[in-house]
């Protein structure tokens, strides 16, 4: 699946340093696919199963067709991204859609977006009819429930508005904040970048502005205009020249020069600092899947086990990754108030049931936890070495099968939990376990 993905993302991606060479050069296009290859935060959006990776796809795609100059379909794409994707990032789309509607053949370019919008609804349609068993409209019925009300949101987190700059740089380190600059060097690069590459860029102002205004706000949510930072970044670096060009001599003065030489370092810095929080995320938090992976060598365990896992569901990976021996996977109540998934029963119809459980507050149903916590077979549990007892330091009940370090972030200084510095990162972060247990027979007590 992520093979896929990332092949769906290197087709778009390919698109749009292509575009940008043809129109802007290959050095700006080489800076870009840099940091499209390197950067941290497309390193982890370009293969994650999620609608706002999809319309991350879309927005590159259209982007790239808008700057080759096929506006029916960069229209088409973008149509795509919102119905199939995700329908709020109709605001990143903005853009890109009104300028092709207004430089390419009206007629054609809107009968494309049209009758490319009619068909994937009627197909989604359909979708919705053949699995729910009734009419109903799914892009719709998240628009209703989303902007209408009815959604609480807020039981899954909520955020103060400085949380996608701070997430932003996280990913992107200083590529973001050049990113953000991207207005301020227009008016020194204005035959340059006006008005194509603005139109194609401004999605990152729109799109940081309207998230932020939200109250619940998570890391995905900002993946649409990934692509985008790379290439405002990228232009910036470019134009550094651009500010101390003198258009009334022909002769380069010395701080061009100097400005022509930090490209290269500067751009090089971005990577470096890319890597190293790429380094840091996979060896800071990377021990859930490594756990589950140990699943595979305990069948000892017996036939019919039960999984439990607590306050980690927000880490369960997926049941791909839970062996057949296993018959269930259960929650713990640990004082999370949200509904969770269930386990899936057939027996109550299938896709087209909406069983008693579900409802439209996000609340959590009293059936989603196990009660009987010795029923557990298994345990994932993450201790984090507080002054509250965790279930797997009662030895007389577990026994640890694995337990793998985890960065524990309340505890590690932002800098060194955010990226990794040589050296220092091991020494200076503060660390948990993420273990797998089982419950001790009767004859091992």
């Amino acid at each position: 699946m992520r093979i896929f993905l990332g092949l769906i993302s290197t087709i778009t991606e390919t698109v749009l340093v292509v575009a940008l060479s043809r129109r802007y050069g290959k050095r700006l296009a080489c800076y870009v696919l840099a940091m499209l290859c390197l950067s941290s935060g497309c390193f982890f959006a370009s293969t994650s199963f999620l609608p706002s990776s999809f319309s991350m796809y879309a927005v590159t795609l259209s982007s790239g067709l808008f700057l080759l100059e096929k506006y029916a379909a960069a229209v088409s794409v973008a149509a795509a991204g919102v119905i199939l994707g995700w329908p709020f990032s109709i605001l990143v789309f903005l853009p890109v859609t009104v300028y092709s509607l207004i430089r390419g053949p009206f007629g054609r370019v809107f009968l494309s977006g049209f009758l490319t919008s009619v068909s994937l609804l009627v197909l989604s349609f359909l979708a919705d009819y053949h699995c729910y068993g009734r009419l109903t409209f799914s892009v719709f019925n998240l628009l209703k429930y989303n902007v209408l009300g009815g959604g609480e949101s807020h039981l899954y987190g909520t955020e103060g508005p400085s949380f996608y700059f701070r997430n932003g740089f996280n990913n992107f380190n200083f590529a973001f904040i050049l990113a953000l600059l991207f207005l301020g060097v227009v008016p020194f690069a204005r035959k340059k970048y006006a008005p194509d590459l603005l139109i194609v860029v401004s999605p990152v102002y729109i799109w940081l502005a309207f998230m932020s205004l939200q109250a619940h706000k998570e890391e995905r949510f900002l993946y649409p205009i990934y692509t985008l930072i790379c290439v405002a970044a990228a232009a910036v670096i470019d134009s550094f020249p651009d500010f101390f060009h003198d258009k009334y001599s022909s002769d380069q003065s010395i701080f061009e020069k100097i400005a022509k030489g930090l490209r290269p370092l500067i751009l090089g810095f971005i990577l470096c600092a890319s890597h190293s929080r790429t380094f840091s995320m996979l060896n800071g938090y990377g021990a859930p899947l490594q756990i589950y992976q140990h699943l595979e060598y305990h069948e000892d365990s017996g036939p019919g086990s039960i999984l439990c896992v607590g306050s980690e569901w927000h880490r369960y990976p997926s049941s791909f990754f839970v062996p057949s021996y296993i018959s269930e996977v259960r929650w713990i109540d640990d004082g999370f108030r949200g509904l969770l998934p269930f386990p899936f029963n057939e027996t109550l119809g299938g896709t087209t049931a909406a069983p008693a459980y579900f409802n439209n507050k996000n609340k959590a149903s009293e059936e989603q936890y196990l009660k009987d916590i010795g029923a557990c077979t298994l345990l994932v549990e993450l201790d984090l070495r507080r002054p509250y007892p965790s279930r797997g330091n009662d030895l007389t009940t577990w026994e640890a099968l694995a337990a793998l370090p985890f960065l524990d972030r309340e505890l590690s200084p932002a800098l060194y939990r955010s990226f990794f510095v040589p050296y220092r990162w091991q020494q200076n972060n503060v660390f948990g376990l993420y273990k797998l247990l089982r419950r001790l027979r009767s004859d091992q007590h």
